[in-house]
């Protein structure tokens, strides 16, 4: 993913505002990824869960955005924290599959549940093999 703050100011993809421009890149390389696949990343440290009740979305652009009260007031709260090696165990143990989405130097994850009513981005369509409907803050607004 290109650093969403190097492009020059007021520039805009295909007349899209730059923050949507943003949030459809993010959207676009969200993926659905095997928790094994993400070990070396757990290592050393990089891995961050996003807790189901946020947008996972909306926290990568917080985070890319260096955001740090938002982020600071979700961490605060729980809402956004280091897998803690309970959960990693627990998500190897059961070959969980989670949503994730790369904000260098960090890997945000979310737990692919589903949620009703959401209407999945086609990027989105090839990853519903599991569940009827994207994880809370995957759908298209």
């Amino acid at each position: 993913m290109r650093p969403i703050d190097d492009r020059p100011k007021g520039t805009t993809a295909a007349g899209i505002d730059p923050e949507e421009d943003d949030r459809c890149q993010l959207n676009q390389e969200t993926a659905r990824i095997p928790w094994r696949d993400l070990q070396r990343f757990f290592a050393q440290g990089k891995v961050i869960w996003v807790r189901d009740s946020l947008d996972l979305i909306e926290i990568a652009l917080l985070i890319a955005r260096d955001d740090a009260r938002m982020i600071d007031a979700e961490m605060a709260q729980g809402s956004i924290v280091p897998v803690p090696d309970r959960q990693a165990r627990h998500w190897f143990e059961t070959n969980a599959s989670l949503w994730a989405v790369v904000v260098k130097p960090w890997v945000l994850v979310q737990e692919a549940t589903c949620t009703s009513g959401s209407t999945p981005t086609p990027a989105q369509e090839s990853s519903r093999t599991f569940c009827s409907a994207p994880p809370n803050g995957l759908a298209s607004g």
